[in-house]
């Protein structure tokens, strides 16, 4: 059994308490318009081309032995249709400018992975963080081969999710998980449709049904200037999660680091007009939940 894995993070310490591995997953129910991981969201592999490192020799052309490379408009393109993802054209090229976004791992495989590091969890109170893409929409008896090994071995597991999954993943993990870093991005259904592509029906009703079952939920809100981040949002997510059992809130500030992937993927990217809120209306907003008996911290 293997599932696509584009990253695995060592020394991770946005993801949780304490020093983690974060295992990042292909795949994702939702297209954010500031996702800044666009090569988690297909559920496919994806071949990653930097120009600034290309110095179009040609060679991946030559190599490629599906035909599926070629020159557009002086640029090194690559047929969808045609990549097998074999790994010939990244092997082959001598600047390192070409590389794949997914790559198949059992669970033995991810398993050897994290426990490289124990020593570290074991001495910072980390643990592993399962995150994507998103985790809850993968083959589920894949994560519960991991979760069992993880809770075997008494490591400490985080599932970071966008929360768009059926509950019955949900159910089926829920004894063998310690926290879920849940994300919430806007409570208006067709704004969060916009920005997603997907309305947030599910997710709420998801986070309501976890937290009546008792889970341990650490809410995470990217929070973006002039999108989700006015008094009257702010209030509206309060007074939701006030019916809730909350464990913590991370507010997390908008950023474009991943800008540079969407022009390795030749995907458009948005982010241009997106900025996050000044520290002191994210200092203001901390505040608020404060005052609402939230542990409300910036960051993760």
């Amino acid at each position: 059994m293997e599932n696509l894995i584009f990253n695995i993070q060592k020394y991770s310490i946005h993801d949780g308490e304490g020093i983690r591995t974060t295992v990042f997953f292909k795949g994702c129910p939702m297209e954010c318009k500031w996702c800044h991981n666009p090569e988690s969201q297909s559920y496919r592999p994806d071949i990653m081309h930097n120009t600034e490192k290309c110095v179009q020799c040609g060679i991946c052309i030559e190599k490629c032995p599906q035909k599926a490379i070629s020159v557009k408009d002086g640029i090194i393109a690559t047929s969808a249709d045609r990549c097998n993802f074999c790994d010939t054209c990244t092997d082959s090229c001598i600047v390192n400018a070409r590389e794949i976004a997914g790559k198949p791992y059992t669970v033995d495989e991810i398993m050897k992975e994290i426990e490289k590091d124990k020593m570290f969890y074991e001495q910072s109170g980390g643990g592993v963080t399962l995150s994507g893409g998103e985790v809850m929409t993968q083959d589920m008896d894949y994560i519960l081969g991991i979760l069992k090994k993880c809770k075997r071995l008494g490591y400490r597991v985080n599932i970071d999710t966008c929360g768009h999954a059926v509950f019955d993943n949900f159910e089926r993990i829920l004894p063998y998980v310690d926290t879920f870093l849940y994300d919430i991005k806007h409570m208006d259904n067709e704004i969060h449709r916009e920005l997603t592509g997907q309305g947030n029906e599910m997710v709420l009703g998801n986070l309501e049904k976890l937290s009546e079952k008792g889970a341990k939920i650490n809410i995470r809100m990217p929070l973006v200037e002039g999108v989700n981040s006015d008094d009257e949002h702010i209030g509206r997510v309060i007074d939701f999660l006030k019916t809730l059992k909350i464990e913590k809130v991370n507010l997390l500030p908008y950023h474009n680091t991943g800008k540079s992937k969407y022009e390795r993927m030749g995907m458009n990217y948005e982010g241009d007009s997106y900025s996050a809120p000044d520290m002191d209306r994210m200092e203001a907003i901390r505040l608020r939940f404060e005052k609402n008996n939230f542990n409300a911290r910036i960051g993760g």
